[in-house]
């Protein structure tokens, strides 16, 4: 982060510009009266008391869980302090900060010289400041009208001070720059009584504000540029913006990185609390509406939030000096809770959620002062920065404000049905929460929840995700986003009528239709809208139009649901209100239970998914027809690019293989005749996990291209033989007699043996291909456990030469991967996929990417599954993901930090229950490797888990250190540009490769290869006489067998690429480390030509390019349509 400069540098008389009461009769008189220290208790927290001092050193333990060493605490300590160190950098001394404290002393001194103005009629005062000074006076909607009978004056401010973080030396280096505000109090003479009624109190505040901002334009030696803006994107309070003008000479504060904000403040005695309480109604305008004498009047809590924070300016500003001498860690912790906050997009914005650094902090002081049922403090002086930060999380995230409201120190105030958040300061009557939106403080609960929950995992890095990871990117943080346009036409209803503005009341409205609409299908609705940008103040406030962003969570159990039950027939009014809402969708249907409800039947077959159905059905019935048609959905655009539509049930693609997979498993038990028993059938396939990027389809060009693999293994006998060999000629037997006894006892069931690894003796020899007509196939191996005894005993043989040993090596990792690893890690995705529904399409989307990417022979698929998983069952600092959309993006971040140069990849299956005993033990292994291996030749990236603690099963040999260089990099390049666009971003933008860094590419003929790009909906051959039916084609792929003779003969001089699925290309890149001149020599591994040095007596041998091409040109045959080369 960059460093900013602050005020706190220099000295507090050169700081304050004007002395206040402050000084006077402040905390050094009574502090322990004000926050009173309470038992030393650590019960409701859950958080260790501990000294602040010495909070330095090692020793000192944070109450963080990350581990159970003291090692670990002292890690996440060291990086809070360094972090610290950072946001609360200090400027160096000089002219730097000088230049912004001139300007401050400066602006004091014209404000305290600005004419006082005798009190006039509003038309005509707003008339003369607009001809003589050309200033606008940004009133608020509605404008006053002309009948009004009270008017507008300006008199010297009462004070001029310097107030928020920047007083308080609590400002963070989170900004571009540094924000200054220096508060003018409006003196209380030129206010009535009923001022605090119908915005007579902002009319006022509007017009004292444009005569501050006329005197300092007209001030001869102020080289400024000035306009006006809103305060917190409140349209209420309009502020002036001071900011430099380069090259101005000495009012020229540029190198300061500041910005001045002049803000408006009243005195705290202006108006009674009582008059401005959360539930009194301040606005009683005719545009609002009369109610019956009866009835209550609508609350309207953001008006008096709105006038009465402007009274308490100081009062709050004296409340958190004394919080800080109070406690010596509180400014620590309000640095660290603004760190947060802005990492989540959090602030004190109306579109920022309106809960900023002052409202975290104002809520800190309240709680160590009390808070709690008995009237005791919440947060104890004796919590270091991080307890005290992590407590006022768990407050945030353990109470619901809404419901149970927080009132200290109020009598008064009587809350009936609220809507809102309210944490009440009776003391100074201003409800701390009053900006925040019911959703902003439902978000606000959702990130304290999240963070906590990974605060007290046991391992991995918890500071990372808590302070440093940016959370509030769109597409990383909801799982479903759509634009909506704030419509001209829209009229608002009388609810939201008492909004502070259209666009405030358009997201209210849309909240609550969305709200009843989408109901438990979401976990979270967050509408949001942008802030209004500043004008000049020679001309009125902008009439931008708005567009509302919405982001939904999930909830994955509901939210592809195709039938919404709704209330009984006999529920009079339940139904009345689920017609009135619902209209013509609304039905009455009897169940299979006998039960006779209302109920919503949606169609999924409709070209919309269901979601995008109910959001069009519901917005078009209660905002209009305009605003429904202009929604531009942004979250399933990535359903869209794989192979089978999204459904309520991702994994019902597969239930037919299952289903295929299970009566293979029951036929091969209930054969009889086999010499021994059958002990375990395991699938090792990812169409068996619910994870091949393709679902398996029926029909010659679908399952059958590539049969699932699967282990079949018999119980032990001491008939086997020792020899590994003789063991391979005895498998071929099984494998006859079980595909005979599998053919005579099904029906059509077709099965045919098969060879592979005919050059490597002590691998696998053969399989057994079992096609079921017009069904599944599958590739049926034999697992048998004495082999993995001979390897090892064998390795254990130093007798033999270094080429048997790697060759019995190569033997023994290719068994615990085959027989071992792959039945577990597909057992386990499986069980994974059925607990969390969208990891199997975000995997086949992960899978397509690197596809796209021509990175198919070098990821495997297992490793692309690990990173899937780890972005579900590791989600922090975001929830698991809900949608296709947030799986992926997800994955793409986290694959775009991972430094696999020195961090393994750790996936727990186990649902947290790993011992810090196995994640050292992975540790050790990657540590290991990285000395054993630290050129990264054989082991580049190191992917582990529960299941796997070597870590090397999926990343053996693959992939090479410029290929896992090239994955991150592509990562990045894909998360720079989902950061860019957002939610205009086109999915298919992230799935194109460009070949202009490869050497050479080969184009493939796509009428010989059947390929058709990436595009999966490519058209197939309809005519059944034109497809291939033997069944010994299984798994017959001939660019694949292509891609592996290449890789067998030229693997040494040529690194290739290509992309299954549909890939018309192959690309490949030169080894470098060949190209240059050698001396002649026998038995050279590739072509060659000679060449003459310009300054060699003798001949030199290079590369034979033109010559290597051909070769490969010639082995692809028709196949290859032509080569391009690149360099």
């Amino acid at each position: 982060m960059k460093k900013t400069p602050f005020m706190a540098s220099h000295k507090p008389k050169r700081r304050r510009l004007n002395p206040s009461q402050l000084d006077k009769d402040g905390w050094d008189s009574e502090p322990e009266s004000d926050f009173p220290d309470p038992p030393l208790q650590n019960g409701s927290q859950n958080i260790p008391v501990r000294s602040t001092k010495n909070a330095s050193t090692g020793a000192k333990q944070s109450g963080n869980h990350r581990a159970n060493t003291a090692s670990g605490a002292s890690v996440f300590r060291l990086q809070l302090d360094e972090l610290l160190a950072k946001v609360h950098g200090r400027p160096s001394q000089g002219s730097r900060m000088k230049s912004a404290e001139d300007a401050l002393r400066k602006l004091r001194r014209v404000i305290e010289h600005i004419p006082d103005r005798e009190p006039t009629a509003i038309l005509k005062a707003e008339q003369d400041l607009r001809v003589s000074h050309k200033v606008q006076v940004p009133f608020p909607e509605p404008r006053p009208g002309t009948e009004a009978k009270y008017l507008l004056a300006y008199s010297k401010p009462a004070n001029i001070n310097i107030v928020g973080s920047y007083a308080r030396k609590t400002a963070v280096n989170v900004h571009e720059r540094v924000v200054i505000d220096l508060a003018v109090t409006m003196p209380s003479t030129l206010f009535q009584e009923k001022d605090y009624l119908n915005n007579r109190y902002f009319y006022k505040r509007a017009y004292y504000l444009a005569c501050l901002a006329a005197g300092v334009e007209e001030n001869q030696s102020c080289n400024y540029n000035i306009s006006f803006a809103y305060q917190s994107g409140n349209q209420l309070q309009p502020i002036i913006l001071i900011d430099p003008v380069p090259d101005s000479g000495e009012d020229d504060f540029s190198a300061s990185k500041c910005q001045i904000r002049i803000i408006i403040a009243a005195d705290a005695a202006l108006f009674p609390i009582s008059n401005t309480l959360p539930q009194k109604n301040c606005i009683r305008s005719k545009h609002v509406g009369r109610s019956p004498p009866a009835a209550d009047p609508e609350p309207t809590p953001l008006y008096n939030g709105t006038i009465r924070s402007e009274c308490s300016t100081f009062s709050y500003l004296e409340l958190l000096q004394k919080a800080a001498v109070y406690s010596d860690s509180f400014g620590e912790a309000c640095s660290l809770g603004s760190v947060w906050l802005h990492q989540r997009g959090f602030g004190a914005s109306l579109a920022n959620g309106g809960f900023g650094q002052f409202e975290w902090a104002c809520m800190m002081a309240i709680l160590l002062r009390g808070g709690s049922p008995k009237g005791l403090p919440v947060l104890s002086k004796g919590y270091n920065n991080y307890q005290l930060f992590k407590a006022t999380l768990q407050y945030l995230a353990a109470t619901d404000l809404i419901s149970k409201p927080f009132l200290e120190d109020s009598d008064e105030i009587c809350v009936k049905n609220n809507e809102y958040p309210l944490f009440f300061d009776g003391k100074r009557g201003l409800n701390i929460l009053f900006k925040m939106s019911r959703w902003a403080y439902e978000k606000l609960r959702h990130e304290a929840n999240l963070t906590i929950t990974t605060l007290n995992q046991k391992f991995g890095d918890n500071f990372v995700p808590t302070f440093i990871t940016r959370v509030d990117e769109p597409l990383h943080m909801f799982d479903y986003v759509f634009n909506i346009p704030v419509s001209p036409n829209w009229k608002p209803t009388f609810e939201s009528q008492v909004s502070i503005d259209r666009v405030s009341g358009f997201c209210s409205e849309l909240y609550k239709t969305l709200t009843t609409g989408l109901g438990d299908r979401v976990k979270l609705i967050y509408p949001q809208h942008t802030d209004n940008a500043a004008w000049p103040v020679t001309s009125t406030s902008p009439k931008s139009r708005h567009t509302i962003f919405v982001g939904l969570l999930f909830n994955a159990e509901h939210v592809g649901r195709i039938v919404d039950h709704g209330p009984p027939v006999e529920d009079k009014n339940a139904a009345a209100v689920f017609r009135a809402f619902w209209g013509d969708k609304a039905e009455l249907r009897r169940f299979k239970d006998g039960s006779i409800e209302e109920s919503l039947i949606w169609d999924a077959a409709d070209g919309q998914t269901i979601l995008d159905q109910i959001i069009k059905y519901v917005l078009q019935r209660h905002l209009g027809q305009e605003i429904a048609d202009k929604v531009v959905f942004s979250g399933n655009s990535f359903d869209h690019l794989i192979p089978d539509p999204i459904s309520s049930n991702p994994l019902a693609v597969y239930q037919p293989t299952m289903n295929a997979f299970e009566t293979l498993e029951r036929e091969i038990r209930g054969l009889e005749g086999l010499p021994l028993q059958i002990r375990q059938i395991s699938a090792a396939s990812p169409q068996l996990r619910y994870s091949s990027y393709e679902a398996p389809t029926f029909d010659p060009f679908g399952s059958r291209r590539q049969p699932a693999d699967v282990y079949v293994q018999f119980e032990g006998s001491n008939r086997w033989p020792n020899d590994l060999l003789a063991i391979q000629r005895t498998k071929f037997a099984f494998l006859l007699k079980i595909g005979e006894l599998l053919e005579s006892s099904s029906n059509g069931l077709v099965a045919r043996l098969g060879l592979e690894n005919e050059q490597e003796k002590l691998l696998n020899q053969g399989f057994l291909d079992i096609v079921y007509p017009e069904s599944a196939s599958f590739r049926l191996r034999i697992h048998h456990e004495h082999e993995l005894r001979i390897l090892e005993l064998s390795l254990q043989n130093k007798s033999s030469n270094i080429g048997k040993r790697e060759e019995l090596a190569h033997a023994l990792s290719k068994y615990k991967r085959d027989c071992l690893q792959r039945p577990l890690h597909t057992q386990a995705v499986r069980t994974l996929s059925t607990r969390f529904p969208l990891l199997s399409p975000s995997i086949r989307l992960m899978k397509k990417w690197r596809d796209s990417h021509l990175l198919t022979p070098h990821i495997s698929d297992e490793l692309i599954e690990l990173l899937s998983i780890r972005t579900f069952i590791t989600p922090y600092p975001w929830h698991a993901p809900g949608s296709v959309m947030s799986g992926f993006v997800r994955t793409l971040s986290f694959l775009s930090k991972w430094e696999w140069q020195s961090e393994p990849l750790i996936v727990d299956f186990s649902n947290g229950e790993m011992s810090a005993k196995e994640y050292e033990n992975i540790n050790v292994r990657f540590q290991a490797w990285r000395k054993l291996d630290p050129g990264m030749n054989r082991v580049a990236m190191f992917a582990a888990s529960n299941l796997d603690s070597d870590g090397i099963s999926w990343t053996e040999h693959r992939p090479a250190k410029v290929v896992a260089a090239r994955l991150i990099s592509l990562a990045k390049a894909a998360c720079n540009l989902v950061k860019e666009q957002k939610l205009s971003i086109q999915a298919k933008s992230l799935f194109i490769s460009s070949t202009d860094d490869y050497d050479f590419v080969i184009h493939l003929n796509p009428k010989l290869v059947g390929g058709g790009g990436h595009d999966h909906q490519q058209k197939r051959q309809v005519f059944k006489n034109l497809q291939y039916q033997d069944p010994s084609l299984a798994a017959f792929d001939p660019v694949q067998l292509y891609l592996d003779e290449l890789i067998r003969l030229y693997s040494n001089n040529i690194l290739f690429f290509y992309g299954a699925n549909g890939g018309l290309c192959i690309a490949g890149l030169w080894n470098p480390h060949v190209m240059g001149s050698r001396d002649w020599k026998v038995n050279l591994t590739y072509s060659t030509k000679l060449t003459k040095q310009s300054d060699d007596a003798d001949a030199k041998l290079i590369f034979n390019k033109a010559a290597t091409l051909h070769d490969i040109a010639s082995l692809g045959g028709d196949m290859v349509s032509r080569i391009e080369v690149k360099q």
